[in-house]
């Protein structure tokens, strides 16, 4: 009995030996917010994992705290976020229930900045030159983090100019008249954008560090993403869009194209590398 016993349970062990692994599910969300930077790394990520066989929903959200509250209830299941500085506090409140998965691009920066034309090079000689400024820094809309330290800046050097909050489309036009009349002007400003592409500007020099270094931007999923869908992760990791290509593709898209456009552009150009990308075996 004991010698039938022992081989019953042993056949059952090799029963569940042979058991197939769990299948990865095909179906992936991905949040986003409609920014220009965010925008194009969504879209592409996208087409390189649905080429490798899976079917991408894309979920829109209007700020930070928003989309990060989504992935740490699992509402999406991946983002991309700069984590060290613009998102930082997001990313630090919700992490223990979130994974960074990779990282996809690098090189956003911000800051104030004016027209090469206009001979000044640091935050410290806006005071001297106020009045060629019409006391003003064109700023943009209240409550990003580009604004928040710009007004530090403010603070810190003691700078006697306004900072004007408004919008990204009024600042962007206020830019495009003084450059046009070769006017001073301070913006601020950031890369990756269609702005710095089309004007030539330089950023003020900020030897206080206010202003935060060259960020990266990462894919970040709910906890146990990368356990759930081991491959989907491999092909997000082997994707990285460099920021100038991100800053060509927003230009494209100043210039008339739609963003849908300008990504199938970029990937119909790029399609040696996306093969290269998906080329990720399965374990």
């Amino acid at each position: 009995m004991k010698t039938l016993w022992k081989a019953l349970c042993a056949a059952a062990m090799v029963g569940m030996t042979m058991l197939p692994a769990r299948a990865e599910e095909k179906t992936i969300t991905m949040g986003t917010l409609s920014w220009e930077d965010l925008t194009p790394i969504t879209g592409i990520t996208k087409k390189v994992l649905e080429d490798a066989g899976y079917t991408v929903k894309v979920t829109e959200f209007s700020e930070w705290g928003i989309a990060y509250a989504a992935l740490g209830k699992g509402d999406i299941q991946v983002l991309a976020s700069q984590t060290d500085y613009v998102a930082q506090d997001y990313w630090d409140k919700n992490k223990n229930r979130l994974e960074k998965i990779s990282p996809v691009s690098h090189g956003l920066y911000q800051g104030i900045a004016v027209p090469k034309y206009v001979p000044i090079d640091s935050l410290e000689q806006l005071n001297e030159n106020a009045d060629k400024f019409g006391g003003k820094i064109i700023g943009i809309e209240p409550g990003s983090g580009l604004m928040r330290d710009a007004s530090n800046a403010v603070k810190d050097y003691n700078i006697k100019l306004q900072l004007v909050e408004g919008s990204t489309a009024a600042m962007s036009a206020a830019l495009k008249s003084a450059y046009d009349r070769k006017e001073w002007i301070a913006v601020t400003i950031w890369e990756p954008s269609w702005m710095v592409q089309k004007y030539e500007v330089k950023y003020l020099k900020d030897p206080k560090g206010i202003f935060p270094p060259p960020q990266s931007y990462y894919w970040i999923g709910h906890k146990g993403f990368s356990s759930d869908y081991p491959h989907a992760r491999e092909v997000m990791a082997s994707v990285y869009v460099p920021i100038a290509d991100i800053t060509s593709i927003n230009g494209e898209v100043k210039d008339g194209k739609t963003m849908d456009q300008a990504v199938k552009d970029w990937t119909d150009s790029h399609a040696d590398l996306l093969k290269r990308w998906e080329n990720i075996k399965k374990n």
